[in-house]
């Protein structure tokens, strides 16, 4: 996993042109502030709002905040349903390249993706890496406000799916990344039918076995302190369905070529 060295023109990096992605549902008392925090930390960022039909008004919110911006650099989606997770982020990576963004950011609404940390992995983008994810449980990285039980169950997640796929991530499951542009081109985006933990889990699978070169940062997750969490038992239960299967084929299709 190395990677190369980028050019020294700051309008030469990929993180030139970053479209940082945020999907909301019922997300009104978050938005405002996580753009606010995101622009004050790089101002030159654009961010596409994709919001799933929000009943509290959060689609709204974001056109005013569009509007509001004499710099053009918020742009928003709207979906008509609740699709889930990984629909929306594959909704917002054609939006952002069929718009010619180099760089393309999953970030969460609610605050626990720190805006103020994302130059750590658009650092190493520019340093040559093509996704980089930013990472709770590697060498600096930290929860905050995390009840114990939600945290072991997510390591011991991240460790079962380390294990069953055969990948070096300590976090792949977290959901505060950037892409290149040119894995999400080769990637089969309509082939990923995935949801939540799953969602990340298998992007981040299919970017590693097509041969690019990934980095984990630290970083620092901090439960929300607004609004209700989208996790729930089915997409827990969904992940560790999923990841078995993956894990499974993966070895039978191993097997398959040693006696071929």
């Amino acid at each position: 996993m190395t990677a190369g060295t980028p050019g020294d023109d700051p309008d030469l990096r990929p993180s030139a042109r970053t479209l940082v992605i945020i999907p909301t549902y019922n997300e009104r008392d978050n938005l405002g502030i996580i753009v606010e925090r995101l622009h004050a930390a790089l101002p030159n960022v654009h961010v596409l709002v994709v919001d799933d039909g929000s009943p509290d008004g959060t689609g709204q919110l974001a056109d005013e905040l569009a509007d509001a911006d004499p710099n053009g650099r918020i742009h928003v989606m709207h979906r008509t349903a609740k699709n889930g997770l990984g629909a929306a982020y594959i909704a917002g990576f054609g939006w952002g390249l069929d718009r010619d963004y180099s760089v393309l950011v999953e970030m969460d609404a609610d605050g626990s993706h720190a805006p103020e940390q994302l130059h750590r992995l658009l650092d190493q983008i520019d340093a040559g890496y093509d996704l980089v994810l930013g990472s709770r449980y590697v060498a600096g990285g930290s929860v905050v406000n995390w009840p114990k039980r939600r945290e072991w169950l997510s390591r011991g997640g991240n460790v079962y799916a380390r294990l069953a796929l055969g990948v070096p991530l300590r976090d792949i499951t977290g959901g505060y990344r950037a892409y290149r542009r040119t894995v999400l081109e080769k990637l089969d985006l309509d082939a990923v039918e995935s949801h939540g933990y799953c969602f990340q889990v298998d992007l981040a699978w299919r970017t590693i076995r097509s041969g690019f070169n990934v980095r984990e940062v630290p970083i620092t997750f901090t439960e929300r302190e607004r609004g209700e969490s989208k996790m729930s038992g089915n997409i827990v239960r969904e992940a560790l369905w999923k990841v078995t299967q993956w894990g499974w084929h993966q070895r039978i299709d191993k097997l398959r070529r040693k006696k071929a």
